[in-house]
């Protein structure tokens, strides 16, 4: 079998399509879909130089991986590395070629410093390993049935908050900016962020095709956004969660859970029968919040880093 290696082509529908599907075989809990890769290939910073590569055999996507730089970091050179393998063409040397491929890239763009997510399988950590990948922090997926789970009840919002939907910002969605830039710069991770671009967030999160206004819920306090859940959907059956958080003036009050619950109650309504989502497993109170939904992780992913030399 010969394996060719190059980037992902944004006018090639084949190419799309493949990338998608290998990534759903591989990765099921995280929504990839053709328009969200022309998206990402069209509207990311050029600073991240984002470069997704596809192995390609016979005419048919094997192989995929997201390479980019993390150019909101505060410290330059953090590179990524995300490798996914159809899982019926595993152990065959492709997950090796795109990871030289896109190591490559990225030091020809300063990198120092690469991570990588691993599922938290013994043949997955084994390659990272034999690739000069050590351990990190870990995270859970979590996936909740909403065809056949229950919910908690909907409550009512507490006196002085009120819930409204993202799409409500649709005129000026700049209070959500700074509650996203907020909350996210409080997220447990190896690589600390700073957003501060509007322009860049309205481009790269409020205008992604997999970003769903009408079912993200924002809990409002004294007309500011205190807390949100930012819903993404495939188009299909799938909804995940791919951001909750509060302000940090307001945490302890339950509003993240608050306008979850709102936003899960919606999705449901609408005919989504699979909910996901993750957390860092550091992250006690908000995997308390996730299984007092009924959430259950369905699988582990580990974070490695490598240093170039």
């Amino acid at each position: 079998m010969t394996v060719m290696i190059r980037e992902l082509r944004p006018d090639a529908p084949a190419d799309l399509k493949g990338f998608a599907r290998v990534r759903h075989l591989a990765m099921p809990y995280i929504l990839v879909t053709p328009d969200s890769l022309v998206h990402d290939l069209t509207h990311l910073h050029p600073d991240a130089h984002y470069r997704p590569l596809v192995a390609v055999a016979d005419g048919e996507v094997i192989g995929t991986a997201q390479v980019h730089l993390s150019h909101e970091s505060t410290e330059p050179g953090q590179g990524n590395i995300n490798v996914y393998v159809h899982p019926g063409h595993t152990r065959r040397g492709v997950g090796t070629l795109l990871v030289r491929a896109a190591e490559e890239h990225l030091a020809k763009h300063g990198a120092a410093r690469l991570y990588s997510w691993v599922l938290d399988e013994p043949g997955n950590r084994a390659f990272a390993r034999s690739h000069g990948y050590r351990p990190s922090r870990s995270a859970y997926f979590l996936r909740l049935d909403l065809a056949n789970g229950t919910l908690p009840p909907l409550q009512d919002p507490p006196p002085g908050v009120e819930l409204r939907r993202a799409s409500d910002y649709a005129d000026d969605p700049r209070p959500l900016f700074e509650l996203d830039a907020e909350t996210t710069s409080d997220e447990p991770g190896d690589v600390d962020f700073e957003f501060t671009d509007y322009e860049a967030w309205l481009e790269q999160t409020w205008r992604h095709p997999l970003l769903d206004p009408e079912l993200t819920s924002v809990a409002v306090v004294d007309g500011r956004p205190a807390a949100f859940t930012a819903a993404r959907t495939d188009g299909g059956t799938r909804y995940s969660t791919g951001m909750t958080g509060t302000a940090r003036a307001f945490r302890g009050r339950g509003l993240a859970k608050l306008a979850k619950n709102d936003s899960l109650h919606r999705a449901r309504a609408a005919g989504y029968t699979d909910a996901f989502t993750g957390n860092d497993t550091g992250n006690a109170p908000m995997i308390a919040v996730n299984e007092w939904f009924g959430y259950e992780v369905c699988a582990t992913e580990v974070r490695h880093v490598r240093e170039l030399g």
